[in-house]
């Protein structure tokens, strides 16, 4: 079974649909214009129910099919990056400094396309969810609906979550029991010396020195103290300090992230980037404020459920094009809330082009809307397989 043939009738709809949210992307839990079209959409497409308002702009449809069955949920995020973008397509963002850099607005469309089909043919039992989530990209959106009663006010078997991944070839999905993306900390450091002349150092405490030591000794947390088939990665992005070339400063600010899969890594690091940063700070002389907020747990999948999803994906693609990603991957992803309340899995998409795009958060970055039938064709796979008419 390839592409469903009436959800490629309307791949124009959806191309333009995806363009449209392109042009206007929105920040964690401000998509109200993005939300505000899903609804209407959805309502238009004549889906049961649609309930907004959900984690303040998270949008769920219910579609109901034909007869008594079970349930599941697909979940699509909605939120853009705070990047300027560089792609020159025509439909560019129009909000300089905020772009959909991680195909968002290709998620929530597929799921547009999927939506429409189901409630136009209902060729199914039971119920299908259709999630459409804010505030995905650092933000803790999946959480915030989950402690709102996502499950609980639309109880469901499985739910179900995919992602666009611009490195693989297009039309390609890739699937992996367990881990399959990381656990997510953000490392945020002051260190307060002793501003002073540049040229008179002895009489200051310099935190530009100590910061330097306190990067190079976090080099060997993850190799002298994870087990080394584990993943880990602890990493220093962004160092402030100082404001004139001959100026020793007060104050230098280190900040940075922190991946693992197994909790108890999770521990090692926290551990270790604390007492890193306090001790060295505190031989010389100095104090550090060290906060290690834990993010995103790690994306789990569920065995059965990612059976079941990579069965759909070889009724849409061909056996020849679903494989096993050998390895997971170090980013975050906070469909990882909902796969810790409920059994389900995450599958990717390849998107690529070329073998050379740009990959997800860069500013050149731009959705292939050719695989935009594929990904709506597999959720819709994945309601008749795992929901089918019983009449």
């Amino acid at each position: 079974m390839p592409i469903i043939n009436r959800i490629a009738e309307f791949h124009d709809d959806m191309t333009a649909w995806r363009r449209d949210f392109h042009q206007h992307p929105e920040l964690n839990f401000q998509e109200v214009r993005t939300s505000g079209i899903v609804a209407e959409k959805l309502r238009e497409f004549g889906c049961d129910e649609v309930v907004t308002g959900i984690a303040t702009t998270g949008v769920v449809g219910v579609i109901r099919g034909r007869g008594e069955g079970g349930a599941i949920g697909l979940r699509a995020d909605m939120d853009a990056l705070p990047i300027l973008e560089e792609s020159g397509a025509p439909w560019s963002s129009q909000t300089p400094g905020v772009m959909h850099a991680c195909g968002h607005d290709g998620h929530t469309t597929m799921l547009l396309g999927a939506a429409r089909y189901l409630a136009e043919t209902r060729n199914f039992s039971g119920t299908a969810y259709v999630i459409f989530q804010p505030a995905e990209e650092m933000g803790g959106g999946g959480e915030v609906m989950v402690k709102e009663g996502l499950f609980e006010r639309f109880p469901m078997d499985r739910v179900y979550g995919l992602h666009n991944w611009p490195s693989l070839p297009a039309g390609e999905f890739y699937w992996r029991v367990g881990p399959v993306m990381a656990a997510v900390a953000d490392i945020r450091i002051t260190i307060t010396g002793k501003g002073t002349h540049g040229a008179m150092p002895h009489t200051g405490n310099d935190p530009v020195v100590i910061a330097a030591q306190i990067v190079t000794a976090f080099q060997s947390i993850v190799a002298r103290n994870v087990e080394p088939v584990e993943g880990a990665v602890v990493t220093i992005g962004e160092i402030k300090g100082g404001n004139a070339f001959n100026v020793i400063p007060e104050t230098v600010t280190l900040r940075g992230t922190a991946r693992w899969f197994q909790p108890e890594v999770g521990d090692i690091l926290e551990a270790k980037v604390k007492a890193l940063a306090s001790g060295i700070a505190a031989a010389f002389g100095a104090t550090a404020e060290v906060i290690f907020e834990r993010m995103y747990p790690a994306t789990i999948n569920e065995a059965a459920s990612t059976g079941l999803a990579a069965e759909a994906a070889e009724a849409v693609s061909g056996t020849s094009k679903v494989k096993e990603l050998p390895k997971p991957t170090m980013g975050g992803e906070d469909f990882a809330f909902m796969l810790n309340a409920k059994d389900g899995a995450y599958l990717m998409l390849g998107g690529g082009r070329t073998g050379t795009d740009p990959q997800v958060h860069h500013p050149r970055y731009d959705f292939n809307d050719e695989v935009l039938p594929v990904g709506a064709s597999w959720w819709a796979t994945l309601v008749e397989r795992q929901l089918p008419r019983k009449d």
